[in-house]
């Protein structure tokens, strides 16, 4: 059982011999190579997105950390790399989000696999399985890790030691890049960072032919021994040594960033059905053509000569038929095997075969929808037609019923008028006849005094 702390996970190389890679039956050379694979992954994309090398340094110790505790055949090793990236920005401060991180790794697989450079369609039901699978990937890295993630480099004590030994300013950056090389190796999960430190020092002096003080030992001052650091060179010499690493497929899950595993399994299972024509099945065939037609025969109460005739013409027919069958097989055994330059090719055209079909469905569709809107603006026109008929309509009883208005008004007012002036009439009459009859009476008082 391994327990993870803070500065406490370190194997021993038993635990690494059985390793969970290892008893699912990948051999060292393999797990070797799958390491330093997914290494490379992790340092080119912290390039391509701009990132410091301290989440490139971290990416890969997580990275080593978890197919410590995970077998490769049980998890993709591009996939745990993608997680490792885009959990490592995260821990050092420099995140990235996920879709930068999937565009860049699909970018890196279409390169190393020699085939078009596609855009990964944000949009498409693969872009949304692989963001799932990154965060997917992210917490299964957590758990095994039980969220302690704290990664000690060995960077920083170098430059600590070469000052302390007063080394010359060239040693610092080939012992910088041997401290880069070694995050390739399974060295951090064996040996604490002091120690690889000084085993990149050593190994830098070495290089450079700069003498290091040995009477007292100097790698006692920073706690150290001789066979760490001895383990340390010869692990960075065996890096150095073996070739470019190549992606070995040993996962179970054969999904990818790009649609080349899946167009490879599609074009081998239907050559994986084909029954070649020296099977038993075939010969089982061709004898029951050749005995089923003299069954016939014996069956049909016919008379001999009709049973003579016929057997003479099937017998040549089947002559003919196993003459023509071993032909039709040197003619298969002679064809020649499809390269994979060949299957690639056959897969480009099969997909620009689907992208043509997707085109032409993209312009059916668009069509459906001019016509569309053509009819609704048809529909539209009709409507505003109608609707302006019915304001016209509106607008016209408007204006009769205001007519109606101002004739009725028109009524009111002159008959008010001549009410007035008939009562203005008749005050005057009353006027009158009262003034009338004021003077009558004065002048009937002044003859009555005189």
């Amino acid at each position: 059982m391994i327990y993870t702390a803070i500065d406490n996970f370190y194997l021993t190389d038993e635990q690494l011999k059985n390793s969970p890679s290892r008893k699912d039956g990948i051999d060292e050379a393999t797990e070797t190579t799958l390491r330093i694979y997914g290494c490379d992954l992790i340092q080119e994309s912290g390039i391509l997105l701009k990132l410091p090398q301290a989440v490139m340094a971290t990416g890969q110790v997580l990275f080593h950390r978890f197919y410590c505790k995970k077998s490769f055949t049980r998890f993709n090793v591009k996939k745990v790399a993608a997680s490792s990236v885009w959990l490592a920005s995260k821990l050092e401060e420099s995140p990235r989000k996920a879709r930068q991180v999937l565009i860049v790794f699909h970018r890196m697989e279409c390169r190393r696999e020699n085939l078009p450079i596609e855009h990964l369609d944000l949009g498409s039901k693969k872009y949304a399985e692989l963001k799932i699978e990154l965060s997917r990937t992210e917490r299964h890295i957590l758990k095994e890790m039980g969220f302690i993630c704290h990664v000690e480099h060995p960077h920083k004590f170098i430059s600590n030691y070469l000052a302390t030994l007063g080394t010359p300013p060239d040693l610092r950056q080939e012992a910088w890049n041997l401290a880069n090389d070694s995050l390739r190796t399974a060295l951090c999960v064996r040996f604490k960072s002091e120690v690889v430190a000084c085993g990149v020092v050593y190994a830098a002096a070495r290089r450079f032919k700069v003498p290091l003080p040995e009477n007292p030992p100097w790698w006692k001052a920073f706690d150290a021994d001789k066979d760490g650091i001895d383990e340390v060179c010869r692990v960075l010499a065996h890096l150095y040594s073996l070739p470019k690493a190549e992606y070995i497929p040993v996962c179970k899950d054969g999904d990818s960033f790009t649609f080349s595993m899946k167009s490879s399994d599609l074009q081998s299972k239907p050559a994986s059905k084909e029954v070649p024509p020296s099977s038993p099945l075939v010969n089982s065939d061709s004898n029951a053509a050749k005995t089923a037609p003299s069954s016939g025969n014996l069956e049909s109460g016919g008379s001999k000569d009709e049973l003579v005739d016929p057997n003479g013409k099937e017998s040549r027919r089947s002559d003919d038929e196993s003459n023509n069958v071993p032909t039709e097989g040197g003619v298969k055994d002679d064809s020649v095997p499809k390269s994979k330059s060949e299957h690639r090719n056959e897969a480009i055209g099969e997909r620009n075969k689907e992208r043509e079909k997707d085109r032409d469905r993209e312009r059916d569709r668009d069509r459906d929808r001019d016509r569309e809107r053509e009819r609704t603006k048809c529909r539209d026109r009709d409507r505003g037609r109608d609707s302006d008929r019915e304001r016209e309509r509106e607008d016209s009883d408007r204006d009769k019923a205001r007519e109606r208005r101002r004739h009725s008004k028109d009524g009111g007012k002159d008959s008010g008028h001549s009410d007035k002036s008939r009562h203005h009439s008749s005050r005057d009459r009353e006027y009158r006849s009262s003034s009338y009859s004021s003077r009558d009476k004065e002048r009937r008082r002044h003859h009555s005094y005189a």
